[in-house]
């Protein structure tokens, strides 16, 4: 069965174009040219992943990832003006997965597209027959059902942010690069700057101290890399 993507943008020729592409690699496409539209398809029909524009009529692609993150976990890009960092900052702490400047080449999207739905098949494949779960002291990491809990309260985490706390949480103590935290969350073939690294980190903090203010098991060696705190 084909995995499924959902292409949103008020663009009809990006639609059109990216959707004949993806079709081509043997993705199911659906196409929505506003966030209203997406909504309502998307809650109907939920789909693997979704690429949203940023900036789009009646609904922005800020406000629809916002509304699909009270009931699902998809993965999400953004697709986002060129050179516009704060949107790109604001969409990964809103817990977007990756994210695309305009003008962009279609084979780096579906390319990114590609790694991530991989990501994801594969660590899950690993994990067949053993059941996975990480404790480490109030963490548990249970990847086989995507679910993360510190003192008994389940932490809602992306796809990405997932994985780069399960890198981490595999070998407390022990440093992890950027560059080892991007190939654990983005695969070896994709690039990624330290800048998206940084606001996936800043992220999970933010989420781990909404249900504890003292959380500070993710430590940042400066210039090194990151840890999770062996306690």
């Amino acid at each position: 069965m084909s995995q499924t993507v959902a292409l949103v943008d008020d663009d009809r020729n990006i639609l059109t174009s990216v959707s004949i592409a993806l079709e081509a690699e043997g993705y199911s496409v659906s196409t929505y040219a506003d966030g209203d539209e997406a909504l309502q398809g998307l809650s109907q029909s939920p789909v693997d992943l979704a690429v949203l524009d940023i900036k789009m009529p009646r609904m922005d692609g800020m406000e629809l990832l916002g509304k699909l993150r009270k009931s699902s976990r998809m993965p999400v890009i953004f697709l986002t003006s060129k050179d516009d960092e704060i949107d790109e900052v604001l969409g990964l702490r809103m817990g977007a997965d990756d994210y695309i400047t305009k003008p962009f080449s279609q084979r780096l999207l579906i390319e990114r597209i590609r790694a991530i739905l991989r990501r994801s098949e594969v660590d899950k494949a690993s994990k067949e027959g053993d059941d996975g779960v990480i404790t480490r002291g109030d963490l548990v990491l249970d990847p086989n059902r995507h679910m993360c809990a510190w003192k008994d309260e389940e932490v809602t985490l992306t796809v990405t942010e997932f994985l780069i706390l399960e890198a981490l949480a595999q070998r407390p103590g022990h440093v992890k690069s950027r560059d080892q935290l991007m190939d654990a969350a983005y695969g070896e073939n994709i690039y990624v700057d330290d800048r998206t690294i940084d606001s996936h980190i800043k992220r999970l903090r933010k989420k781990f101290r909404q249900v504890d203010n003292e959380f500070g098991q993710i430590e940042t060696l400066y210039g090194i890399g990151y840890r999770y705190k062996d306690s």
